[in-house]
């Protein structure tokens, strides 16, 4: 079988790829990384992309492939050869638990484990100095993948009874009849559960995502502006989430159960994920003059 002829130095030296039989090399790389990438691919987007939770997938894989055809030329002068010891015993770490995960059907695991396996592929590919040049794009392709159930159930439990309760105390402010018991919400003739899609951790997942994309992109020259914004993220996210089911216990109230949870329940969430991230840009027009004006009376 033909091999990729390397010049390798190991961690430290530097790795060019060459040699004759280096492009055969290279194709059945590719062949093996496609067949790994494309049954795990195909079952995270029938079960996941297709609803809400999901629906930033598509954008987080084309804008972080963009990312990482946009910072390879600064990567590309850090490659090395990594020792064959490390990539193998990483691989040995990953690759059984990924055939579990693959044939339990457990889709969270699935795609960190094939995403964690291609991570070390790339590893021996490029090297570690290339692959923290890549830190961001990398991290942020993650995203395509659902969060674990677990933490799903850790964090909107404690999130739909919280929401739950303040709509339930702002509205009875205003004179509604309303009542509530846990995640359930009585008004008029009517109870609602409020559920995980109206909880925020979709939209909580999709903000942080697009925020993060937005902020790498615009300020990442400026790592503590950066964190700050990322500060933002979650109490905005919870915010509009709140409006969203404040929305829809007035439209169930005023227009029916059914006009609620139709249309305009899937409208409300979209309009709202929309209204966050417009907060986001927002709040960076109105810190980043007192953050420039501030960071200049340091320096004087």
């Amino acid at each position: 079988m033909a091999s990729v002829a390397t010049e390798a130095k190991g961690e430290n030296g530097s790795g060019r790829f060459g040699g004759p039989n280096a492009l055969l090399g290279w194709i059945a790389l590719l062949v093996g990384v496609v067949l790994f990438l494309v049954p795990t691919m195909s079952f995270v987007i029938r079960e996941t992309w297709s609803g809400e939770e999901g629906a930033h997938g598509p954008i987080v894989l084309f804008t972080g492939l963009w990312l990482l055809w946009r910072e390879w030329p600064q990567a590309k002068a850090e490659t090395q050869t990594p020792p064959v010891v490390r990539v193998v015993a990483l691989l040995a770490i990953l690759l059984p638990l990924f055939v579990f995960a693959r044939i339990t059907q457990i889709v969270e695991l699935e795609g960190y484990l094939m995403y964690g396996a291609l991570l070390v592929v790339l590893y021996s590919v490029i090297g570690g100095a290339a692959m923290r040049k890549l830190w961001f794009p990398l991290l942020y392709l993650a995203f395509i993948f659902p969060p674990p159930e677990s933490v799903v159930a850790a964090v909107t439990t404690p999130l739909k009874m919280e929401l739950s309760r303040v709509s339930i105390a702002f509205l009875s402010a205003f004179g509604y009849p309303i009542g509530g018991e846990g995640v359930r919400i009585f008004i008029g003739q009517y109870e609602l559960l409020v559920a995980a899609a109206c909880s925020g951790l979709n939209s909580i997942v999709s903000l942080t995502a697009i925020s993060l994309f937005y902020i790498y992109i615009r300020h990442q020259a400026d790592l503590r502006y950066a964190g700050l914004l990322v500060l933002f993220i979650l109490p905005v996210a919870i915010a509009a989430n709140f409006f969203r089911v404040v929305t829809l216990i007035l439209l169930t109230y005023h227009a029916g159960e059914a006009t609620a949870q139709g249309f305009l329940h899937d409208f409300a969430g979209i309009f709202m994920f929309a209204i966050a991230l417009a907060v986001i840009f927002a709040l960076d027009e109105l810190i980043r003059p007192i953050w420039e004006r501030t960071g200049r009376r340091r320096n004087d």
